[in-house]
């Protein structure tokens, strides 16, 4: 077999290799172009022109309540 020296040496691969793999594949200028493009993938961009119509519809919506809620206050606090 071999020494306690064979041992410690061994035992020291067996700890490096799974941290060393670790800090290698976890830094993240190699995983983050990986990342950006998968979440691209999985929620692409909604530049459909229904959408962008349908969000403007919303914004103006809310904009016309908050206007009827301030105008009500306005006119509670007078």
């Amino acid at each position: 077999m071999g020494n306690w020296k064979l041992e410690v040496v061994k035992m020291t691969i067996y700890m490096a290799f799974p941290v060393g793999l670790f800090h290698y594949f976890n830094q993240p200028q190699y995983f983050e172009e990986w990342v950006i493009n998968k979440r691209r993938e999985m929620y692409p961009p909604d530049d459909r022109p229904e959408l962008i119509e349908m969000k403007e519809a919303i914004r103006a919506f809310q904009k016309e309540q908050e206007l009827k809620m301030l105008q009500a206050w306005e006119e509670k606090n007078k």
